[in-house]
C-alpha cells in the first residue's frame, strides 16, 4: 500500500468538520460495543470501585479499531472516507506479513477524540478456496457503500456502521475460513463491528498509571489477559506498552440455522510514555503531544490474537 506523510489529509473534510456529528457516530459505536462486550462494563465498574474514575466518561479512549476485507469497493479505502470526512488524518501504514494484513492509523481532529486504527486483510494472498468463500459474500457489494451515505447525516453513518454489508455466512464457510485465517472469519461474520476500544492508563492515579500496575489491577479483578508475546507488548523504544483482555465468546446465528459461540470483541489498554524532551514536565503540565504517538506493528500483531482460538480457549481452562 502507498505510504502517506503527515501532510496527507482530506483537506475538504478538515474544512467542514462537525465535531457534534462525530461524537454522535462515536457514541453509537461505543453504545453497541458496550452492550455486546461484557468486559467493557466489568472494567468500568472495577475502575469505579477502586476510585480510578467516577464514571465511564472519565476514561480517556486511546483508540478504537476496525477490521476490514481487502476486496473491491470495501476495505480501508472505503471505510476511511467516513473518518477523513470528520477531520481525521491518515498517518503511518503498517504491514503484518504473517497475518496478511495492512493497516493505517488516523489522528483525530482534536485531542478529546480517540485515534482510529483500521486494518485490512490481503485477500488475494489467501488460498483459492478462502478467496472463493470471501468473494461469495463480498461480491454482493457492487459499488462503494460509503459513497451512498450522506456523511453529514450522523444517524445515517451510525446505521451504516451497524448494518450488514453482505449476507450472514453459513457455519461451514465460517469454519473453513477459520482454519486458514481467524481474522477473515471474524470479519465475514462481524463486518464493521467495533473490534475494540482502548483505555489510556498513563493519566490514572499512581499505582495504576503503568501497564504493570494496571494489569495487576485487572487480574486482581478476574480479567484474563492476552499473553501472546507476553501480557505486556512493548515497542522497541520502550515508549508504548499495550495489553488486552481475551475476547469472550458470543452466540452467533449462522445462515444455515446453526447457532455457535464465536469470538466477539475485547478491551485494550495502553500506556504512552513521555518523549525524552518532556521528561521534566510535572503531571499537570503534560499534554497528549508530549507522549509517544502512533502505533507499533510488533505490538499490534499480538493484540490481533485477542480474538484467536489460541487465546480464547484459555477462558475455559
Amino acid at each position: 500500500m502507498a505510504a502517506y506523510t503527515r501532510a496527507s489529509i482530506n483537506k475538504i473534510g478538515m474544512m467542514n468538520v462537525n465535531t457534534n456529528n462525530l461524537k454522535i457516530v462515536l457514541d453509537g459505536l461505543m453504545r453497541r460495543y458496550q452492550e455486546r462486550v461484557p468486559d467493557v462494563q466489568g472494567v468500568i465498574q472495577a475502575m469505579i470501585a477502586e476510585g480510578l474514575i467516577s464514571s465511564a466518561a472519565d476514561i480517556e479512549n486511546d483508540h478504537i479499531a476496525f477490521r476490514t476485507m481487502g476486496v473491491p469497493n470495501l476495505g480501508i479505502r472505503s471505510l476511511e472516507k467516513i473518518f477523513l470526512h470528520f477531520g481525521y488524518q491518515r498517518r503511518e501504514p503498517y504491514y503484518f506479513p504473517e497475518k496478511k494484513l495492512d493497516a493505517f492509523w488516523y489522528a483525530p481532529p482534536s485531542p478529546e477524540f480517540p485515534r482510529i486504527f483500521i486494518s485490512e486483510l490481503r485477500v488475494k494472498e489467501l488460498s483459492g478456496r478462502a478467496q472463493e468463500i470471501i468473494y461469495s459474500y463480498t461480491s454482493e457489494v457492487t459499488s462503494d457503500p460509503v459513497d451512498a451515505i450522506n456523511l453529514d447525516d450522523a444517524a445515517a453513518v451510525d446505521r451504516f456502521l451497524h448494518s450488514g454489508l453482505w449476507k450472514t455466512p453459513g457455519w461451514s464457510d465460517f469454519q473453513e475460513l477459520t482454519a486458514e485465517s481467524e481474522y477473515a472469519a471474524w470479519v465475514i461474520y462481524n463486518r464493521y463491528y467495533l473490534n475494540h476500544f482502548t483505555v489510556s492508563v498513563h493519566n490514572l492515579k499512581p499505582g495504576y498509571d503503568t501497564m504493570e500496575g494496571f494489569n495487576a489491577f485487572l487480574e486482581r479483578n478476574g480479567f484474563v489477559l492476552n499473553d501472546a508475546g507476553g501480557k505486556i507488548k512493548t515497542s522497541p523504544d520502550g515508549k508504548l506498552a499495550q495489553s488486552s483482555t481475551i475476547a469472550r465468546m458470543v452466540n452467533a446465528h449462522f445462515a444455515d440455522g446453526v447457532e455457535h459461540a464465536i469470538a466477539g470483541s475485547y478491551v485494550e489498554f495502553a500506556e504512552r510514555k513521555l518523549l525524552d524532551p518532556f521528561l521534566h514536565l510535572g503531571k499537570n503540565e503534560i499534554r497528549r503531544e508530549h507522549r509517544r504517538e502512533g502505533f507499533e506493528a510488533g505490538n499490534a500483531d499480538k493484540i490481533f490474537e485477542s480474538t484467536y482460538s489460541t487465546q480464547t480457549k484459555k477462558l475455559n481452562q
